[in-house]
């Protein structure tokens, strides 16, 4: 278990986190997501010490970070896959962060395999593409077999097969009763990947609740219906007070009204039904839509 409580950072006058306090369960994927400048990156590093917090603290299962007896073996964290020395082959920039945490040089040859870095384990790091580096960091992450992972853009560089990949090793890891925040703005994986989620803006708290809640609070709603006759079932929904939006001749979308609602109407002008299926828009959009009031960055219409 994560547990923030009261995190607070400010860089001069500007706070960048502010009063901030969630926590992160094991045994699934958590999804920490909040716009550019939001204090994503700030948050997690003040987690793991690199930054001091002005007030508050994280914990991981009731200990700070720096109390942790053998960190690797309990929390692994990479919040940039650059940073390691270009000089160095993979393998033994691996080697050396087994050798400072006891751990057998064999696991160095086990995690190289498990990210399909061993025929580039010896060539030097400065050849590697980014997509090899976020790999290359994911077996750093995963050298100790530790109980809580924590990654900020892990999917950053990589190919599709490398995108679904780390996909499937991060709910396989939360399968087993780990402990998993990722940060992304790929909100298309975490649909597919994320059982909960921390939302924030301007380093504040906008929602920490399960993906399918997020998306039934902020997500658009509607209900597809297609039909022979759908000038008259259509005529009808907008005399109930019902929004109705063509898609096409015999297709519209409703709003202001559920499935239910268009059937039993439906039945009552004896209107025949080829669709009627209710419609939930993406994580993206309710993103965005809770998001809009924290955007530091917007832009303009293209003209």
């Amino acid at each position: 278990m994560i547990t923030v409580q009261g995190l607070s950072k400010r860089f001069g006058a500007k706070f960048a986190v502010a009063d901030l306090s969630f926590q992160v369960a094991p045994g699934r994927v958590t999804g920490f997501l909040g716009p550019n400048g939001s204090g994503k990156s700030t948050t997690m590093r003040c987690m793991l010490g690199l930054d001091r917090p002005d007030a508050g603290g994280t914990t991981f299962d009731g200990q700070p970070y720096a109390q942790l007896d053998h960190p690797l073996h309990q929390v692994g964290a990479l919040l940039d896959a650059g940073y390691v020395h270009p000089g160095r082959s993979g393998r033994n920039h691996l080697r050396w962060l087994a050798a400072s945490n006891g751990l057998p040089t064999s696991r160095v040859d086990e995690t190289l395999a498990v990210v399909g870095l061993t025929e580039v384990g010896t060539k030097r790091v400065r050849t590697y593409s980014l997509g090899m580096k976020q790999r290359l960091g994911l077996a750093g992450v995963l050298l100790g077999d530790p109980h809580t992972i924590i990654l900020d853009e892990p999917a950053n560089g990589l190919d599709p097969e490398g995108i679904r990949w780390i996909r499937d090793v991060l709910t396989h890891l939360a399968g087993q009763g780990r402990t998993i925040l990722v940060s992304s703005h790929l909100l298309s994986e975490m649909a597919l990947m994320a059982n909960s989620l921390i939302v924030i803006g301007k380093g504040q708290l906008i929602e920490e609740c399960s993906v399918g809640d997020f998306v039934g609070r902020y997500g658009d709603h509607w209900v597809r219906v297609a039909s022979p006759r759908i000038g008259t079932l259509a005529e009808a929904l907008r005399a109930g007070g019902a929004v109705v939006t063509a898609v096409d001749d015999i297709t519209v979308e409703v709003r202001n009204a559920t499935a239910v609602d268009v059937g039993e109407l439906a039945a009552r002008y004896q209107v025949t039904l080829h669709e009627l299926s209710t419609q939930t828009g993406s994580l993206e959009d309710a993103f965005l839509k809770a998001t809009s009031s924290v955007q530091e960055y917007t832009t303009g219409a293209i003209r």
